[in-house]
């Protein structure tokens, strides 16, 4: 399942006031690359790698790959993706701005 399926498999309501949610359900899927979103479990805590290598259009096709041994809902997956997506604290108007720019592609290439 790539992140653009997992997101249109979940309740969209139960995200309506997550931005960043919003930003990725009307991006359009670009062509990406054979990356994967991985997802495991190490010293108890989820670990989400790869959810920031692209722009937003080419992380959407990435498939998440889940270790195996862990038992997660569709609803944790896209929390814990969604999570790892924004750290850093932003402000609702930073983190606007940051994926406005993320989605320039020339600039996504320098960040590369």
């Amino acid at each position: 399942m790539t992140l653009r399926d997992l997101i249109n498999s979940v309740d969209s309501e139960q995200y309506s006031d997550n931005p960043l949610y919003q930003k990725l359900r009307t991006t359009k899927p670009e062509y990406g690359y054979i990356q994967r979103i991985q997802v495991k479990e190490q010293d108890g805590q989820l670990v989400i790698t790869n959810a920031h290598v692209g722009s937003l259009g080419d992380i959407l096709t990435y498939v998440i790959e889940v270790a195996p041994e862990l038992n997660i809902s569709k609803v944790q997956l896209l929390d814990a993706i969604l999570q790892e997506m924004s750290k850093g604290g932003f402000s609702e108007d930073e983190e606007s701005a940051f994926w406005d720019d993320f989605d320039n592609l020339q600039k996504a290439k320098i960040i590369r």
